[in-house]
């Protein structure tokens, strides 16, 4: 049985455009993103040194696309790590509109 408090947390810290993953009450990482009416475009992702290998990087992937899908935007992955993650899986494709999929090399 795991404790939730020891569980990672996804955060939308909007007043510095970027989501951050906290684990054990530290900050592990963030990614950083330009939102405009109807589109997020994902520009820079960190997981800190001490914090890798455990599979946060996903983690903060997947609640930060989550967000996205809920609020009904359009995905630009600029970012190298998002861009690799949604490659990695497919049913996040649909998040990138398909005119700009191509730029992305995500078809």
């Amino acid at each position: 049985m795991t404790d939730a408090a020891t569980e990672p947390q996804v955060l939308d810290v909007a007043e510095w455009s970027r989501f951050e993953i906290h684990a054990g009450g530290k900050l592990a990482g963030y990614a950083n993103y330009a939102l405009e009416p109807g589109r997020i475009t994902f520009t820079h992702t960190v997981i800190h040194d001490e914090f890798g290998g455990r599979g946060l990087g996903g983690k903060l992937a997947r609640a930060a696309l989550d967000a996205a899908r809920r609020r009904g935007l359009d995905v630009y992955p600029d970012c190298p790590f998002i861009r690799s993650w949604i490659g990695k899986h497919p049913d996040y494709l649909d998040l990138v509109p398909e005119d700009v999929r191509d730029r992305y090399q995500l078809a």
